[in-house]
């Protein structure tokens, strides 16, 4: 697997995202406090059904038990732990492994979802 040093801890901002470079992608990250611990998720920042790089800027929430940002854009739900829109669920979006180490963010460079599609 490729690691790839992202940013401190600290940058990120909870409950919100901000959007990083991978590789050339743009890649959204979020910081949420769940049950009382932090948890970061990593997806692609291209939303395929509104055609632009915006998830990042998206409203985190969930939907029964699932994690999801909402487009900005026509607010389709994408899950954090799977990037499956749960209104389009033939849709799918690039997830990434996030890791913690000595006070840094980093993301794995290969998707973990290989279903990721185009709409």
């Amino acid at each position: 697997m490729a690691w790839t040093d992202i940013c401190a801890f600290e940058d990120l901002v909870e409950n919100s995202g901000i959007c990083a470079l991978l590789n050339g992608q743009q890649v959204a990250v979020f910081l949420l406090e769940l049950q009382g611990e932090p948890q970061i998720y990593a997806v692609g920042n291209y939303d395929p059904v509104g055609g632009a790089n915006v998830l990042s800027r998206g409203i985190l929430g969930s939907v029964g038990e699932q994690i999801v940002v909402a487009s900005p854009l026509y607010k389709q739900h994408f899950d954090l732990t799977t990037g499956q829109c749960l209104e389009q669920p033939e849709v799918v979006i690039p997830v990434y492994g996030v890791k913690l180490q000595q006070g840094r963010l980093w993301l794995n460079a290969e998707q973990q979802n290989q279903q990721a599609s185009a709409a």
